[in-house]
């Protein structure tokens, strides 16, 4: 399956995806404690639904990848995969503009919903900045025709990405009485 030349593509792209992880960990870091002044009448207040959006139409897209790959539809799984990729770099995109020039909003919950809330939070993004990586690498290895690395690479690395698409809409929802 994977060439010589396979294989030496795949480790020049896990370098660049390891940098991109740092730079991107660094952002997101960085984002909590650098604000960058909009002009007078500037707002980003409409990305925070877009956010949502984005992450909610992820999790659908690699429900219907998913699906694809179980019916043997290789071409179609790649597409969607493709998709779901975009959305997320377009999530974190607009989600480092967003907090790098917006306060924090801070969810004003009481008793078991707060509990609920953070703990939807916390593991969503300890898990959405653990698997990074690993989305990479798993595309990577499918993009190199290691097909069957892939595909143990991504047995794991699926529902941790789902979860991650799924729990921030979800954040989003419970939060939004407090924006």
């Amino acid at each position: 399956m994977a060439t010589a030349e396979d294989l030496k593509l795949a480790k020049k792209l896990k370098v660049w995806a390891w940098i991109i992880t740092v730079a991107v960990l660094a952002l997101v870091f960085l984002m909590r404690y650098v604000k960058i002044p909009l002009p007078e009448g500037v707002s980003f207040s409409f990305l925070p639904p877009f956010h949502a959006t984005l992450n909610a139409i992820t999790a659908v897209v690699l429900i219907i990848a998913f699906r694809f790959i179980k019916q043997k539809k290789v071409e179609q799984h790649k597409k969607a995969i493709y998709v779901a990729i975009a959305c997320s770099v377009g999530f974190l995109l607009s989600y480092v503009v967003y907090h790098f020039t917006t306060d924090a909003t801070l969810y004003g919950g009481e008793g078991v919903m707060r509990t609920i809330y953070f703990i939807l939070l916390i593991t969503h993004v300890v898990l959405a900045a653990a698997i990074f990586p690993f989305i990479l690498f798993t595309f990577i290895r499918a993009y190199t025709n290691q097909f069957d690395e892939h595909k143990k690479m991504a047995r794991w690395v699926f529902p941790i990405w789902l979860y991650v698409a799924i729990s921030g809409p979800i954040c989003y929802l419970m939060l939004l009485p407090y924006y």
